[in-house]
C-alpha cells in the first residue's frame, strides 16, 4: 500500500486534529484520581470531544470497539476497555489513549498518568518511556528511514533494562486511522521505508517493565492485551510530521512532561552538521 504524503492544506487539518486529541488528554488529567472509575473517565472524554469539540471519537465502533478511550491500568499493555467496574486505586498507573476526528482527519495520542502517589518503579518505567519515544521522535527527518527511528528506541530501552512489545506499532494517520507505513519500535538502521516530507505517523512504544511477551486479558474482551509475566507496562504516543527540516509533533500538549534536553541537544548536533559548523 502506497505511504500517503500530505498536502499544505492537509498538514494543517492534521494539526488541529492532533491539538484537539491533545486537548482531550489535558482536559481529562485533573479527573485521573483514586475512586474513579475508568468508564466514568470515557463519559467525560466523549463528551468534550462530542459536545466541546464539536468533533468525532474515532474509538467508538472501530472494528467494534465500545468506548471513546482506551484505558490501560497497570499490566494492560494496550486496548483496555474503560469499564464501570475498574476503580481507580491510589499507585496505579494508567495511560489514556484517544483519537479525534475533525472534518474527517484523524488526531491520535496517547499518555501515561500516576494515580495519586505511585511507586519509584512505576515512575521510572513511565519516565523511561516517554524518553524512549523521543529517542524515535528526534530521528524523524527527510532521508531517514523507519529502521533508524525503530532502533533508537529499542536500544536506549534495553539499556534501561526494560523490554518493547512488538505486536503493536505505530502507524500511518490521515483521512484513515491507520495507514500505512508501520512503525516499529524495534529494528535495525537503514531499513525500512524512507521518510519523505509530508509524511505523518504515530511512534507509541509500549514498553514493558518485565518481559516483552503479552497474553489476552483475562476480560477475554477481545481487546485488551496485559504483560506475560504480570509486570507493569506503559506507554507514550504522538502523530508526527515529517518536514523539510526536521519533524513537528502535531499531539502536543500543556502538562505532559517537559521535552528531554537531549532531545535539543540532538537537533543542535544535527544542525552543525547540517551546516558544516
Amino acid at each position: 500500500m502506497k505511504v500517503s504524503v500530505k498536502s499544505p492544506q492537509d498538514i494543517e487539518n492534521m494539526r488541529i486534529a492532533g491539538r484537539l486529541a491533545a486537548e482531550v488528554l489535558q482536559m481529562i488529567a485533573p479527573h485521573v484520581k483514586p475512586g474513579v472509575t475508568t468508564a466514568e473517565l470515557d463519559r467525560i472524554c466523549h463528551e468534550h470531544i462530542v459536545q466541546v469539540q464539536q468533533s468525532i471519537p474515532a474509538n467508538v465502533g472501530y472494528k467494534g470497539f465500545p468506548a471513546s478511550i482506551c484505558t490501560s491500568v497497570n499490566n494492560v499493555i494496550c486496548h483496555g476497555i474503560p469499564s464501570p467496574g475498574k476503580v481507580l486505586k491510589e499507585g496505579d498507573i494508567l495511560n489514556i489513549d484517544v483519537t479525534v476526528i475533525k472534518d474527517g482527519w484523524h488526531g491520535d495520542t496517547s499518555r501515561m498518568y500516576l494515580v495519586g502517589e505511585a511507586s519509584i518503579a512505576a515512575k521510572r518505567l513511565c519516565h523511561i518511556t516517554y524518553e524512549a519515544m523521543w529517542q524515535g521522535i528526534m530521528r524523524v527527518k527527510h532521508g531517514v528511514r523507519l529502521g533508524d527511528i525503530g532502533h533508537a528506541i529499542q536500544t536506549f530501552t534495553e539499556k534501561q533494562g526494560f523490554s518493547i512489545v512488538r505486536e503493536f506499532c505505530g502507524h500511518g494517520i490521515g483521512q484513515k486511522f491507520h495507514e500505512e507505513p508501520q512503525v516499529l519500535h524495534y529494528g535495525r538502521p537503514g531499513t525500512l521505508d524512507e521518510l519523505k516530507p509530508g509524511m505523518t505517523f504515530t511512534i507509541e512504544p509500549m514498553i514493558n517493565a518485565g518481559k516483552r511477551e503479552i497474553k489476552d486479558g483475562p476480560e477475554k474482551d477481545g481487546w485488551s492485551i496485559v504483560t506475560r509475566d504480570h509486570s507493569l507496562s506503559a506507554q507514550w504516543e504522538h502523530t508526527v510530521l515529517v518536514t523539510e527540516q526536521g519533524y513537528e509533533v502535531l499531539t502536543l500538549s500543556a502538562g505532559s512532561p517537559a521535552i528531554p534536553a537531549f532531545v535539543a541537544a540532538h537537533a543542535q548536533s544535527r544542525s552543525a552538521e547540517t551546516t558544516g559548523a
